[in-house]
């Protein structure tokens, strides 16, 4: 995937087009062959939520520093998103950065989120070019004006993907958007626009950062890790937890496709 600042025009009605620039980028950028999935896509999970563990231990496992783990960590990323894309999948959530992560060292941090800049800047062709849409979910106003702006552009260049939704969570808590929905709520029905006895499920997720997408099916964490961390913790209340013991630098799309053969064999025996 190609590095290097992509450009576009913003028309005065909102909408947004490449320039010559950014199209080249997106006609040579690779596309990916539709492959048949695993199994059956009635038995496929439509979300799969992924807690990407394990970069700075692989990287001091093999004498290196722990930002070296996370540049690693990014070809498990466009691995996983290719797969995801190529097999029909709906949304693939990415806990990418939580509210958690603010307790790490503060070069390590900066690290990150330049990592995530680069990111977004480098891959936006190829997600252009392979019709993915773009999301993000957290407290996204908490995150370097930088990262924002790179981040706001990608989601404004993708809006129009009708294939995978690739979800990065950033800044994100579950206990702070199930609160931050609560209380959205309450506000509402204190100012008579909503009846509280009126509030159900269907309404609640509503409020949710994850609004319009369907719920977690498949939750997978890398590492041997077995905690969810607080993550989706509404979204996947009902989802299937598959935990590898590869770290995430070195989980691939046959490592991911070990999952849902897994979910499928769960869902067989629930049925």
């Amino acid at each position: 995937m190609r590095a290097g600042r992509l450009r576009y025009r913003k028309w005065d009605d909102g909408t947004m087009t490449m320039d010559s620039k950014l199209q080249a980028q997106v006609d040579a950028a690779p596309r990916w062959p539709v492959i048949a999935p695993p199994i059956s896509y009635d038995r496929m999970p439509r979300h799969i939520a992924i807690i990407m563990d394990g970069n700075g231990r692989w990287a001091t496992g093999r004498g290196m520093i722990r930002i070296n783990g996370h540049e690693a960590g990014v070809n498990s990323v466009r691995a996983c998103t290719k797969f995801c894309g190529q097999t029909h999948v709906t949304a693939l959530t990415l806990y990418a950065f939580s509210t958690e992560n603010w307790k790490r060292p503060q070069a390590e941090i900066r690290f990150l989120f330049r990592l995530l800049r680069k990111f977004l800047v480098s891959e936006r062709a190829e997600l252009i070019a392979n019709n993915v849409r773009l999301t993000a979910i957290g407290n996204i106003k908490g995150l370097p004006e930088e990262v924002q702006a790179e981040l706001r552009l990608s989601q404004e260049l993708t809006a129009g993907g009708t294939g995978l939704n690739l979800c990065l969570a950033l800044n994100y808590g579950g206990h702070d958007e199930i609160l931050e929905a609560t209380q959205r709520l309450a506000a509402k029905a204190a100012a008579g626009l909503i009846d509280p006895n009126a509030i159900d499920e269907r309404v609640f997720e509503n409020e949710l950062f994850t609004a319009g997408m369907p719920p977690v099916d498949l939750l997978v964490r890398t590492a041997g890790e077995r905690r969810l961390s607080n993550f989706l913790l509404w979204q996947a209340s009902g989802a299937e937890y598959f935990a590898s013991p590869i770290c995430w630098p070195e989980f691939e799309a046959r490592d991911l496709e070990a999952a849902v053969m897994e979910f499928a064999q769960r869902k067989r025996k629930t049925a």
